[in-house]
């Protein structure tokens, strides 16, 4: 498995760019520096399997104009959906690739790992990007085998509502039962002294019936 240069870039960005996202809430602003983190770096990754000879050298002379070509690029693609401002998802891009075509480029001379080292790095990233970022960002990038890979999320039910439901659930069902006992029953012996009466009325019908025959 590749080293995990997602979670390394994510640590240096904030390490080395403290003032990105700061006017947004502290939950926010790890979801931008994630999603345009994962947005940059699979743009270099899409870049490295058209033409990794153009990117390695890139890498090495960083070149700001370049950098903003491919920060452009990914701003002003149909596919891009990010809710930040377009100018401000360009710098951020901007600023953030920077920062990683900087370590690469430092990571490639402390490892000497040369074109074919980093060949093996960058592609191995994809693993490490799977379920990062919602699909969009796969599809601005071109880095289109991770679409589909973010799991779905259910919502977590707290405690208490769960057990707000469980209550409800049972004040119904008591309810319930006080409607049943507080409908009128038929008496038991109803039911004992009905067939009485009903031979009763038979036995005088029949008894009837014999007199007239008499008469």
């Amino acid at each position: 498995m590749a080293f995990d240069l997602v979670q390394y870039f994510s640590e240096q960005i904030k390490i080395q760019k403290p003032q990105l996202f700061n006017q947004y809430s502290a939950k926010e602003k790890l979801l931008f520096i994630d999603e345009v983190n994962s947005l940059a770096l699979g743009q270099l990754i899409s870049l490295w399997k058209q033409d990794k000879n153009k990117l390695y050298q890139e890498i090495k002379v960083s070149d700001p104009l370049y950098i903003q070509g491919i920060a452009r690029h990914l701003t002003t693609s149909a596919h891009n959906q990010s809710t930040l401002s377009p100018s401000e998802l360009e710098s951020t891009i901007s600023e953030i690739l920077s920062l990683q075509f900087t370590e690469l480029n430092q990571l490639d001379q402390t490892g000497s790992f040369g074109q074919m080292g980093l060949t093996e790095l960058l592609l191995g990233q994809v693993e490490h990007l799977s379920g990062q970022a919602e699909d969009w960002v796969w599809s601005t990038n071109q880095l289109t085998e991770l679409i589909g890979s973010k799991p779905v999320t259910q919502q977590e039910t707290s405690l208490e509502a769960t057990m707000q439901e469980f209550n409800q659930m049972v004040h119904q069902a008591q309810h319930t039962e006080e409607i049943i006992i507080q409908e009128p029953t038929t008496p038991v012996w109803s039911f004992i002294i009905a067939p009485v009466v009903a031979l009763t009325i038979l036995l005088f019908l029949y008894c009837t019936y014999l007199q007239l025959i008499a008469v």
